[in-house]
């Protein structure tokens, strides 16, 4: 087993790298302007990258693995904004699925967010990756840094646009089930899906998609990428 663990930012990933130096170290390759550092966490062989912000981004970077990384599963970590209720600033949405919200072809009478030629309106996650994350989630309940943390199962909406306007926000609840909202998770769960390659996507709620956005997310997102940076790193050594 060997993950692909893909996040937008470097603040997403910078925490695993850097546990991956103080281990032993890894090796960096790079390709299309993507660093890919290839090394362990803990026990687990690893494929550490930022892609960039954006799905064509997004969905590049798990084509690389795919073609020259050997790799097996693939891990999205980051940030995003809550569209569900219950999520709170700091929690961690478990992907069941992951859908484009800003898919359009509903003119040649497509359903709203459906690719044309893709069998499925959702990509779903793999369902042992997310009872890993679960089993994860409920080990760590009671560790520093996530006593106060909720996990919640739910659909990852995506799309190439910074959601902070509370009609898109009630639009993406009301057309998709939107559980939160980002701009890469269904683009590299298209891509894992077209490789026959098992996903799981996990974020860290660092707004509340709203019009406070702008101001929670700078404020917010350096911690909640260290956050699900950490139970990444857990969940790949609880197989």
């Amino acid at each position: 087993m060997k993950y692909g663990i893909i996040g937008a930012m470097e603040a997403e990933v910078a925490t695993l790298k850097k546990h991956m130096a103080q281990a032993g170290g890894y090796t960096s390759k790079r390709y299309a302007g993507m660093d890919f550092a290839c090394g362990k966490l803990g026990q687990a062989d690893v494929v550490v990258v930022k892609c960039g912000i954006g799905k064509v981004n997004a969905a590049m970077c798990v084509q690389i693995l795919a073609d020259y990384f050997d790799v097996t599963h693939i891990i999205n970590t980051g940030v995003a904004g809550a569209l569900n209720e219950k999520l709170d600033i700091g929690d961690i949405l478990i992907s069941v699925d992951a859908l484009q919200h800003d898919v359009d072809v509903t003119a040649l009478k497509y359903a709203p967010g459906q690719i044309p030629g893709m069998p499925v309106l959702a990509f779903p996650a793999d369902k042992t990756l997310i009872a890993q994350a679960e089993r994860t989630a409920e080990a760590l309940k009671n560790e520093p840094g996530f006593s106060d943390v909720s996990f919640l199962r739910g659909r990852v909406v995506s799309g190439d646009v910074f959601v902070s306007d509370t009609d898109l926000k009630k639009r993406l609840i009301e057309m998709f089930r939107g559980d939160c909202c980002e701009m890469e998770g269904a683009a590299i769960a298209q891509a894992a899906y077209a490789n026959n390659m098992p996903y799981v996507i996990l974020r860290a709620i660092s707004d509340r998609a709203n019009g406070g956005a702008t101001v929670d997310y700078p404020v917010f997102e350096a911690q909640a990428a260290v956050r699900c940076s950490r139970f990444v790193e857990y969940l790949v050594n609880r197989v």
